[in-house]
């Protein structure tokens, strides 16, 4: 078992084990003051793991109701937010009590957000179920729901009171869902850790879930203290995300997101090689790495439609927007870019 302890606004620790999932109610008995817990889950997860984790926090002395809603992206948005809110508002959820995130990025993102604006804020957990939860979406305070025109353009930056990564939940992952978490994973070495990508290059991720999960997290870690409120530094986690979700928008968010990370990612870094900002063999090395983790590296979207979605990325400030740019294998820096070159370096990015 391995603990990472952020030290934000909130402090709080992210474990990463197995059998954590039984000690649910041990952790919320010591961070929520009241004795009522609300699970949040979506239609995939709540079958496995929705009973397991209310018998743990009953063990404890909880009264324990659940919400759960259809599984997808899709679903992430204002009607399921407002269903949620008037759920727990129907339960008599009050300040003391405190909610619990079980499942991916999507219920994380939901859950927390419904946290941080129900009664003005209450207490949650994240109980992230996916490799790419774990690593990247249940850590460092960042809930959204998505609008219409854009994903993740309605939330709050709101620290969890604990984290628990129970990897037993990653052995029913199916392989799709596991890869796009080595997207995120693979991403975090292309940011600032070459280690981690020559060790992907040569033993798969599964040999040592436990050991890249917590590199990752405290690489998150050392980012989100640095620069919480993404102002600066923490903007070099969304390397990949500004054209992935373009990509993602554009496929009506049929393609998940770790795969249109990848594919941001690739885009990216060959509109870098063009622009004499990265050395040309960084590309087939990183496309190598994607494709050893059966994630693709090409979209068949057009440059125009991909920068018109591009247009309300949050990155974007007036008339510029930063762009992440590997420069290396193993790092890269913010690059200011303005916003009408941004079509010229997608257009790179796909080879045109």
């Amino acid at each position: 078992m391995t603990t990472v302890t952020v030290r934000a606004s909130q402090t709080y620790d992210v474990t990463i084990g197995r059998g954590l999932l039984a000690t649910v109610g041990r952790t919320a008995a010591a961070c929520f003051r009241g004795r009522t817990a609300a699970i949040v889950s979506d239609t995939n997860v709540a079958p496995r793991y929705l009973e397991a984790v209310a018998d743990s926090l009953k063990g404890e002395g909880f009264r324990v109701c659940s919400f759960v809603f259809p599984a997808g992206e899709e679903h992430k948005n204002g009607s399921t937010y407002l269903n949620l809110l008037e759920f727990l508002a129907q339960e008599h959820i009050t300040r003391a009590d405190g909610l619990i995130a079980l499942g991916g990025g999507v219920v994380g993102d939901l859950t927390g957000f419904a946290a941080a604006t129900y009664l003005r804020g209450i207490a949650f957990l994240q109980l992230p179920t996916t490799l790419l939860a774990a690593v990247d979406a249940s850590v460092g305070g960042k809930t959204a729901i998505d609008l219409e025109h854009g994903k993740n353009l309605a939330g709050a930056f709101y620290q969890p009171r604990a984290v628990l990564c129970d990897l037993d939940t990653l052995d029913t992952l199916p392989e799709a869902d596991f890869a796009d978490g080595c997207a995120e994973v693979i991403k975090y070495g292309m940011i600032g850790d070459a280690g981690l990508l020559n060790t992907l290059e040569t033993i798969d991720l599964r040999a040592d879930p436990e050991g890249v999960t917590a590199r990752c997290i405290a690489h998150k870690r050392d980012l989100v203290e640095q620069d919480e409120f993404d102002t600066g530094a923490r903007q070099l986690l969304n390397l990949g995300h500004t054209i992935g979700h373009g990509v993602e928008a554009c496929s009506g968010y049929q393609t998940s997101h770790g795969k249109a990370v990848a594919i941001g990612m690739t885009l990216v870094t060959r509109g870098a090689v063009a622009a004499g900002l990265c050395p040309p063999e960084v590309l087939p090395r990183l496309e190598a790495l994607l494709a050893r983790y059966h994630l693709p590296t090409a979209t068949d979207y057009a440059a125009a439609d991909l920068y018109e979605k591009t247009l309300s990325d949050k990155k974007r400030a007036g008339d510029t927007l930063s762009l992440v740019v590997p420069t290396a294998w193993g790092k890269s820096v913010l690059h200011p870019l303005p916003v009408d070159q941004l079509l010229t370096w997608i257009e790179r990015g796909l080879g045109q």
